[in-house]
């Protein structure tokens, strides 16, 4: 595992990043072809919250946060945290004093690829924190990691810089160099659902509005009167 400190690594536009704000993690997913999601284990450790940010990444020794320490100097307003371990970890290795450290510097939340602990106190804080496992077990702080660098949660590709957008749904990655065009795709797929949504508070069905009924013909359903219909 390479051990470095990558600074400085390039982000979007914060105009751009800002544009996601609003739309949720399932819309942007299905404007980008229904890719960049991280997966249903990765769960938030409290509802309501909707973040986007750019990612400053951490790759991590299992049971060991030393890297997280050293990543937090690299984080500023706008970022989100995402920490990887170089095997399964169940360790708890984010928690309140973390976030303390995170929030003074306008960091917007965190994904951890493990544990993580002080939930309570993370909620009562207002720390947004998705998470593998909750956990109480705790960590050392003595192998070398890295940050900034690629790192893959479930076979997802995350490089620092990237755009992520998180809420109660899940997370999507939006890769840096395609932020402009995912970002006008999202937006249209948000028009398209908004349009949807009156739609169907007039009446619409979804197999009209569709065009479901000729499909479900072609598959041989048929509408028959039921027996006992009076």
């Amino acid at each position: 595992m390479e051990t470095v400190i990558l600074t400085d690594p390039p982000k979007p536009p914060r105009e751009t990043v800002e544009g996601f704000a609003g739309i949720g993690a399932a819309t942007v997913g299905e404007a980008l072809g229904r890719t960049g999601d991280l997966g249903s284990d990765l769960r938030p450790i409290q509802t309501g919250a909707r973040i986007v940010g750019t990612a400053v990444t951490v790759l991590s020794w299992p049971g060991d946060n030393l890297m997280i320490h050293a990543a937090i100097e690299q984080c500023g307003p706008g970022d989100i945290l995402v920490v990887v371990t170089r095997s399964p970890s169940q360790h708890g290795m984010f928690g309140e004093l973390f976030a303390t450290g995170l929030q003074h510097r306008g960091v917007a939340g965190a994904i951890i690829d493990a544990g993580v602990r002080d939930t309570q106190e993370l909620r009562d804080m207002g720390f947004p924190v998705w998470a593998r496992h909750i956990n109480v077990m705790g960590t050392v702080k003595n192998t070398p990691g890295a940050v900034n660098v690629p790192v893959v949660i479930n076979g997802q590709f995350i490089d620092a810089g990237d755009i992520l957008v998180c809420d109660d749904d899940g997370i999507v990655v939006v890769p840096r160099g395609q932020a402009d065009d995912a970002l006008a795709k999202s937006q249209a797929r948000l028009a398209k659902e908004e349009a949807t949504r009156a739609s169907f508070l007039d009446g619409e069905l979804g197999l009209d509005r569709y065009g479901m009924r000729p499909v479900l013909a072609d598959l041989g359903v048929t509408y028959r009167r039921h027996p006992e219909a009076p």
